[in-house]
This record gives structure tokens, sequence and C-alpha cells, in this order.
């Protein structure tokens, strides 16, 4: 992205993974930023939610933390989230209405809403890690998420928190 007459922008770095037991059933994200050598950790849950709607409010919550314009890595163990970008997806899904190739609404509609103007915004590659495959901060995310799904199962009231 080219900004003339601006500071370049900040480079960040973005893990997030979602967990989900049941699908539905009750889940959680977790999103790990890196800036500077500094971590910051999100996390939240539900109570009952899908899999695709965990690694989806990873993405939002993490790009939505950022407090101005940046250039982002994003990595993400999610074909569902990475795909829709990098394949275009969103970009036709926009257009049509948000309805997908079968002309229906989209599934987790406002989180593709609220996604949409944060893609815009920052410069954001996305880049897809697989999943448990010993990558450090996906593993830690995934721990992360799935004890926010834990939580969130045992009717622990779940809440967003960043740490």
């Amino acid at each position: 992205m080219i900004r003339c007459g601006k500071a370049p922008m900040k480079k960040v770095t973005v893990y997030t993974d979602g967990a989900c037991s049941g699908n539905p059933g009750p889940g959680g994200w977790c999103a790990i930023l890196i800036y500077n050598g500094n971590e910051k950790v999100l996390s939240g849950g539900k109570e009952l939610t899908t899999n695709n709607e965990m690694e989806l409010t990873a993405v939002v919550r993490a790009l939505g933390a950022l407090k101005e314009d940046c250039e982002v890595e994003l990595y993400s163990d999610s074909l569902y989230v990475v795909n829709a970008v990098n394949k275009g997806w969103i970009y036709n899904w926009r257009k049509n209405g948000w309805k997908n190739s079968k002309k229906e609404t989209l599934p987790n509609l406002l989180l593709w809403q609220e996604f949409d103007p944060l893609i815009r915004r920052h410069d954001v590659s996305f880049i897809w890690v697989k999943g448990h495959a010993d990558n450090e901060y996906n593993e830690r995310c995934d721990r992360i998420a799935v004890q926010e799904r834990d939580k969130a199962a045992s009717g622990s009231i779940a809440t967003e928190k960043s740490v």
C-alpha cells in the first residue's frame, strides 16, 4: 500500500485460531498480536457457536484491536478465512449483496461485514499455516482457544479478554 506524505505503517504479525466442540457447540478463539518484540493476547468464547465463527471472530477481534492503519501478516490455520481473501470470495460476496455462489445469505454474515472494512483499512497478507504442525504461535493460540471453549462449555461466563 503506497502512503504518500504519511509515515510508514507499523508492521504487525498476528496469529489466530478458533476451537469448537460439537460444531455447533461451545467455542473459543485466540489472537496473538506481535509488534516490535511485544505480544498482546486476545481471547474469548461463546456457549453456542461453530468453528468457522470462532476462526473468523479471532481475526476480526485482532484487526479491530489495531489502533492505527498497519501492515499485517496474519497467520491462520483456517482455510475458510484465508481463502475468503486469497481466492477473492469476499469481494464477490460483497458485490453480490453478501450472498454466496448459491445465492444464499452468507453464514456468519455480521462477522464478514465487520471483517470487510478491517481488511480495507489495513494492508493484510493472509498466510495459511498448517494446524498442529509445531508452529509455536499457532499452538499457543490453539491452547488458549481450547481453554476458552472449555470455559464456555462449563457455563462460565464467556467474555473476551486481553492479556
